[in-house]
C-alpha cells in the first residue's frame, strides 16, 4: 500500500512533474512519510514476534523449570532463578522439589556453560530425576539413574553433532559436566544428601547460619563414573523452624566491578538477624537484592535459589488451636 501510494504520486500526481523548490519540498515530504510508515509497519511486524516467540519460550521453559508450589510435605518452600543471558530465564541451573513414599527428594544442579545451550542438558537430568525418586527407595540409586540419563543424553548429543563418524562416541562431551545436590527429608526432618561437586547447603536458624556439612563431595557427573558404593552422607535433623537455603555457584563466584566476590554468608546472616522465624521469601530477596547490588545488575553465571523451611510444629500448633476454638 505505501508503495502505491509512493508509485501513484510519482506518476500522476501533477505537483511531482514540477522542478521547482515547492514541489521538490512536497515531494520529499511525501517519500518521509512512505519511508516512515514502512519502518514503522516493520517494526511492529518484529515487536509482534517477539512477543510470540517469548510467549513460547516462556512456557517451554515453564514446563521444563517447572514453578514450585509453595508448600510441599510439610515445608514451606520458595525458589528463583536468574539466567546470565539476557531475555532468557532459564539457563544451566536446575532444581526440584518432590513429596514421595520415601521423604520430600530434593534435587539442585548446575549445567556446565549458561543460557540457552544448557536446556537440554537440564531438561535430561531433571526427566530422569522426576521418575527416579518414585520408583528407586535408596538415594543413590536416584544418583546412578541421573548419572545414566547425562551419559546417554551426552552420546546422543555427539552422535548428532558428529553423525559421519558412524560408531558410538566412547567419551562424546567429554568437557561436559553437572554438578549436583540431592537432599533426602524425612517425615521427622532427617537430612541425608549426596553431594557431587556442588556448593553444600546452609543450615539457616533465627540468628544464626551454618553450612548443612563439611564432607568431601564426589567428582560432578560427566567425566568420572560413580562407584557402585555410595552410601548417603548423614546431615542430621531439619528442626522445625529450622530452614536449608541451596543455591548455585552463581551466587558465591559473582563479582562486582573490583573483583571481590559477593559476601553471601554474610547477606544470609542479614537475612535472619533479629528473627523469631526464618521467612524463605525474605530470605530470597534479600539475597537476589544483596547480589544485584553487588554485581550492578550484570550477572556472568546463572544464579538459581532455594530455600526450604520446616514448619510443621508451628502449622500443627496453629491447626490445634483451631480445633480447640471450634
Amino acid at each position: 500500500m505505501w508503495g502505491a501510494t509512493a508509485i501513484s504520486y510519482k506518476l500522476a500526481c501533477p505537483l511531482a512533474q514540477q522542478n521547482g523548490l515547492g514541489a521538490r519540498v512536497a515531494t520529499s515530504a511525501v517519500f518521509f512519510a512512505v519511508g516512515t510508515g514502512l519502518l514503522l509497519h516493520v517494526r511492529r511486524v518484529f515487536l509482534r514476534e517477539l512477543r510470540q516467540a517469548r510467549r513460547v519460550a516462556g512456557a517451554a521453559q515453564n514446563v521444563l523449570l517447572r514453578p514450585l508450589p509453595p508448600r510441599i510435605g510439610g515445608l514451606n518452600v520458595a525458589a528463583a532463578r536468574l539466567s546470565a543471558d539476557r531475555g532468557a530465564t532459564v539457563g544451566g541451573d536446575l532444581y526440584e522439589v518432590i513429596a514421595t513414599e520415601y521423604g520430600v527428594r530434593v534435587v539442585m544442579g548446575d549445567v556446565r556453560g549458561h543460557g540457552l545451550g544448557a536446556l537440554a542438558t537440564v531438561a535430561a537430568v531433571l526427566g530422569s530425576f522426576r521418575e527416579a525418586v518414585h520408583d528407586e527407595p535408596e538415594l543413590d540409586r536416584v544418583l546412578h539413574r541421573l548419572e545414566r540419563a547425562l551419559a546417554r543424553h551426552l552420546r546422543e548429543r555427539a552422535r548428532a553433532e558428529h553423525p559421519s563418524s558412524g560408531r558410538e562416541p566412547d567419551s562424546p562431551v567429554a568437557e561436559d559436566f553437572v554438578t549436583l545436590l540431592l537432599l533426602e527429608i524425612g517425615r521427622d526432618g532427617e537430612l541425608r544428601a549426596l553431594n557431587c561437586g556442588h556448593p553444600w547447603p546452609y543450615l539457616l536458624a533465627p540468628g544464626r547460619i551454618e553450612p548443612l556439612a563439611r564432607a568431601e563431595p564426589l567428582p560432578p557427573l560427566g567425566p568420572f563414573p560413580l562407584p557402585d558404593d555410595l552410601p548417603a552422607v548423614d546431615c542430621g535433623r531439619l528442626l522445625p523452624g529450622r530452614a536449608l537455603f541451596l543455591h548455585t555457584d552463581g551466587a558465591e563466584d559473582a563479582r562486582d566491578v573490583r573483583g571481590r566476590f559477593f559476601a553471601l554468608p554474610a547477606t544470609l546472616a542479614d537475612a535472619v538477624r533479629d528473627r523469631h522465624v526464618v521467612v524463605p521469601q525474605t530470605v530470597l530477596r534479600t539475597v537476589f537484592t544483596g547480589l544485584l547490588r553487588h554485581t550492578g545488575g550484570r550477572l556472568t553465571d546463572d544464579v538459581a535459589l532455594l530455600v526450604l523451611c520446616n514448619d510443621r510444629l508451628a502449622r500443627r500448633t496453629s491447626l490445634t488451636r483451631a480445633d480447640t476454638v471450634t
